[in-house]
C-alpha cells in the first residue's frame, strides 16, 4: 500500500527553484502571499553550473528594487553596446545613444545565488533535492503536486504533497509540469531545431574588447564575451555533435582568432581554458502557457537560441506579468489578469523569438549554405549597421521591451 502523502497547504506552489521560480517566490512573499518552492537539483549544483547572463535594465531593477542583494550592480559589468563584426571590420552599436538603455553582463548562476540567499534571509520555503513525480487536479481550485525528497539519507518511499490555489511550472526546458499536459489536451508546441551549436569556453585571460563582439565570418559565427576582468566567456559555431575532447587549447584559440581576423589586426587575448562545453539550442514555444490553474513561466514555456540574449530576460518578464496577476487575484479576488496571463506573456515571447531567430540566421553560416545566402546575410548586416533606424531596431530589441 502506498504511503499517505505528507501534505503542505499554501497559496502558490512553485515547481522549479531556478531564477524564475525564486524571483516569483521573492515577489509574492513581499506581498504576504504564501508560497512553496521545490527544486530537483541541489543548491551547489545550480550555483556551479556556468551559464551566461545578459540582463536588461528591467531585469536588473527587478532584483535591486525589491531588496535582493545588489551584487548585480557591484559585480555585474554594465555594457553600453555590442560590436557587430563582419568582413573583418567592427561596427559598434551604442545603446545609450540609440535607445537610452544599457545591459548588464551578470552570469545566471550568480543571479540564482543572490535570489537563493534572499529567500533564505527572508525565511522562504524553498525545498531543494525535491523531485516532482505527479501533478494533479489542475482544472480545480486546488491543484497540487507530489514529490519525493531525493537528498542523501532521505526515505525513498515517502511522498510529499503541496496543495495550492495556483500551481506555477518554472522548472526549465525539460519541464515536468509542461510534459504532464501534452498536446492531446489542447496544447500546441511550436519548435525548430538549428543545424549548428556553440562551442563555449571559459578562460583565464584579460578582456579582448570592452564590448561583446558578434562576429560573422566565412568560417562561422563567434561571440567574444566577458565574465570579469580576469575570466572571459567565448563561443564559436560548431556542429551539434562536436566532441570537446577533440579540441586542444591551441586549436580553440586558432579557430576563434580566425573568425575575428580582419585588416584592423584585432588580436584576442588568450589564457588557460578551464571549461569547455557544446551548447545545442532550439526555438520552442508552448501555447497556451497554462492549463487550468497551472501556469508555465520561463524555459518551461519557451526557449530561444542565446544569440539575442533573451532567455533569462523572457523568464523575468513572465514572472513580472504573473506576479501582477497573482497580486491582483489575492487583493481583489479578480481573475482577469490571471486569465490574460498567457496572452500577455506570449506577445513578448513571439517578439523575442523573432529577434533571436533573426540574429541567429544573420550571424551564423549554415554548412549547406550557398554563396548567395552568405552574401545576402552580409547585405543584411550592412543594411543594419549603415542605418540609424536599423541600429535602433536591433538596440531596442536587444535591450528589451516593456514587460506588459
Amino acid at each position: 500500500m502506498a504511503e499517505t502523502p505528507t501534505v503542505t497547504r499554501t497559496q502558490v506552489g512553485i515547481v522549479g527553484g531556478g531564477p524564475a521560480g525564486l524571483l516569483l517566490s521573492h515577489l509574492l512573499s513581499q506581498q504576504g502571499i504564501d508560497n512553496v518552492v521545490v527544486e530537483k537539483r541541489d543548491h551547489e549544483t545550480i550555483k556551479n553550473t556556468h551559464r551566461a547572463g545578459i540582463l536588461e535594465q528591467q531585469a536588473v531593477r527587478m532584483l535591486t528594487d525589491t531588496g535582493v542583494d545588489g551584487r548585480v550592480l557591484t559585480v555585474g559589468d554594465e555594457h553600453e553596446g555590442i560590436d557587430l563584426r563582419f568582413n573583418g571590420e567592427s561596427h559598434l552599436l551604442n545603446f545609450p545613444d540609440l535607445v537610452d538603455a544599457t545591459v548588464t553582463l551578470y552570469a545566471q548562476n550568480e543571479v540564482f545565488v543572490d535570489l537563493a540567499a534572499a529567500r533564505k534571509r527572508d525565511g522562504g520555503d524553498v525545498r531543494f533535492e525535491a523531485e516532482v513525480i505527479e501533478v494533479l487536479d489542475l482544472e480545480t481550485d486546488t491543484p497540487k503536486f507530489r514529490y519525493k525528497d531525493i537528498s542523501e539519507g532521505a526515505n525513498p518511499d515517502e511522498v510529499f504533497e503541496v496543495q495550492c490555489d495556483v500551481l506555477v511550472g518554472a522548472d526549465g526546458s525539460r519541464s515536468f509540469c509542461r510534459r504532464a499536459v501534452g498536446e492531446a489536451q489542447g496544447h500546441k508546441d511550436f519548435k525548430i531545431e538549428y543545424p549548428f551549436a556553440w562551442f563555449g569556453i571559459l578562460t583565464e585571460a584579460p578582456k579582448s574588447s570592452p564590448e561583446l563582439i558578434y562576429a560573422n565570418s566565412p568560417d562561422g559565427f563567434a561571440l567574444i564575451s566577458q565574465r570579469s576582468e580576469t575570466v572571459q566567456r567565448m563561443y564559436f559555431q560548431c556542429a551539434p555533435d562536436e566532441n570537446v575532447d577533440d579540441w586542444s587549447d591551441d586549436r580553440i584559440w586558432s579557430e576563434l582568432q580566425k573568425r575575428v581576423d580582419g585588416p584592423d589586426g584585432l588580436q584576442l587575448k588568450t589564457g588557460p581554458i578551464f571549461d569547455k562545453t557544446v551548447l545545442n539550442f532550439r526555438s520552442f514555444v508552448r501555447e497556451p502557457m497554462r492549463h487550468g490553474n497551472m501556469f508555465l513561466a520561463g524555459d518551461a514555456a519557451h526557449t530561444v537560441p542565446p544569440t539575442g540574449a533573451k532567455g533569462l530576460n523572457l523568464a523575468f518578464a513572465d514572472v513580472q506579468v504573473l506576479f501582477n496577476a497573482l497580486e491582483s487575484f489575492y487583493s481583489s479576488g479578480s481573475r482577469e489578469l490571471l486569465d490574460a496571463y498567457a496572452g500577455t506573456a506570449l506577445k513578448r515571447v513571439w517578439k523575442a523569438q523573432n529577434f533571436s531567430y533573426w540574429m541567429t540566421s544573420m550571424l551564423h553560416t549554415r554548412a549547406d549554405a550557398n554563396p548567395f545566402e552568405a552574401k545576402r546575410a552580409l547585405g543584411e548586416l550592412e543594411t543594419i549597421t549603415s542605418s540609424r533606424y536599423g541600429q535602433q531596431y536591433l538596440a531596442e530589441s536587444y535591450t528589451g521591451w516593456p514587460h506588459a
